[in-house]
């Protein structure tokens, strides 16, 4: 996926510098940080931004432009990406409201959280686990028609993200909305994360819309921070490095006994037999998924005894870190198909999508609930 622009000259790239550096300059004089090694910290904080500009052109002399925002900290376990589009009669304009966007959109509830005011209880239940939050939101940002009055996007789905909540630290939800004439776009993303689950609850309100022949977008954060520290007993470097060595051992098992050593290298690499198991039954789900490009929900279905449980992706951290790894290892190492399809022959929703390819079914029509499986241990936990 390519979300940053390649340029093609020395110019271009010349350019794009000087632009990425106007935005960290007024940026810089909305936040108060300090800008090193082209990047904003902000030590009172601990984040620091980085800035990609994305498309940017001139149309009837209006300046266009994309940046994205990437946000990092110690207590987050990945950055949150942020992209805003923004116009101005001048690249000075379209910076400073590219700027004032981010701040109106994200930072004000990242700044709440920082200083811990005006949050919200909130709490989650699922599979015998209690967590409680804080959620910060406030700001919503549209763009297109300054007429229309704001609406707290995030009370559509308040009964809804509990679910979808676990036990990390911080989780965030993004929000954003856009209609022009009859088309329109509903994306609600947790951590990052695509959850289609939750874009019907905006299908009335959206489509309530008055047609003014525009384009017209509304858009949300809501942050949520657990009120205990984090206390899962592994780390994300850990899910990474095993997830890798899985892939590397199941491209090239070709059988029972070699599986066997497999599983017995990433029980001892991740020192927990439940997050080796986790690992060794999503690589190949979520690699199928990829590979075949079936649709799929939000839920995982864990069995515990003879009863199937529904929780969601979003609450089992270590399914994305997985998630993550596959997606790499399919860009950047692109392994042969043999080993793809190694790794991919151990997928129960491979197998079933097979079966309907072989009735007459395209893999792109399909859609499978989620994932159903069983871990062997005791007292486990979905962490």
């Amino acid at each position: 996926m390519n979300i940053f622009k390649k340029k093609n000259t020395n110019e271009e790239e010349t350019q794009e510098k000087d632009i990425k550096l106007l935005v960290l300059e007024c940026l810089n004089s909305r936040l108060q940080g300090t800008i090193y090694d082209n990047c904003l910290l902000l030590p009172r904080t601990g984040f620091s931004i980085d800035i990609q500009i994305g498309k940017q052109e001139s149309k009837n002399d209006i300046h266009l432009l994309q940046v994205i925002y990437i946000l990092k900290h110690d207590d987050l376990d990945e950055p949150i990406i942020e992209p805003v589009a923004a116009q101005g009669t001048t690249i000075e304009e379209a910076v400073a409201m590219a700027v004032d966007s981010f701040r109106g959109g994200l930072w004000h509830p990242l700044n709440m959280v920082t200083t811990r005011q005006g949050g919200v209880p909130v709490s989650s239940d699922y599979l015998g686990q209690h967590y409680d939050y804080k959620m910060y939101a406030q700001s919503v940002v549209i763009m297109g028609d300054k007429d229309k009055k704001p609406s707290m996007l995030i009370n559509y789905i308040k009964n809804e993200i509990p679910k979808y909540l676990g036990s990390k630290k911080y989780y965030w939800v993004r929000i954003f909305l856009a209609r022009h004439k009859e088309r329109m776009t509903v994306e609600v993303r947790v951590n990052g994360t695509v959850c289609p689950g939750l874009h019907i609850f905006f299908k009335d309100y959206i489509e309530s819309w008055e047609d003014k022949d525009i384009l017209v977008t509304e858009k949300q954060y809501a942050l949520f921070v657990q009120e205990e520290d984090d206390k899962c007993p592994f780390t994300k470097e850990t899910v990474v490095e095993c997830t890798k060595r899985a892939l590397e051992l199941m491209g090239d098992c070709k059988s029972r006994e070699e599986y066997i050593a497999l599983k017995e290298e990433i029980d001892k690499m991740a020192g927990d037999i439940a997050l080796s198991a986790e690992i060794r039954i999503f690589t190949p789900e979520i690699m199928a998924r990829h590979i075949l490009r079936y649709g799929e929900g939000d839920s995982l279905f864990l069995m515990v005894g003879d009863d199937r449980v529904e929780f969601k992706k979003t609450q089992l951290r270590s399914y994305f870190y997985i998630q993550q790894v596959i997606f790499d290892y399919l860009t950047r190492v692109k392994p042969e198909k043999e080993q793809v399809m190694r790794i991919v022959a151990n997928s129960a929703s491979f197998k079933e999508i097979q079966k309907a390819v072989q009735e007459g079914h395209e893999p792109t029509d399909m859609y499978v609930p989620g994932t159903t499986y069983k871990i062997d241990v005791e007292n486990y936990k979905v962490w």
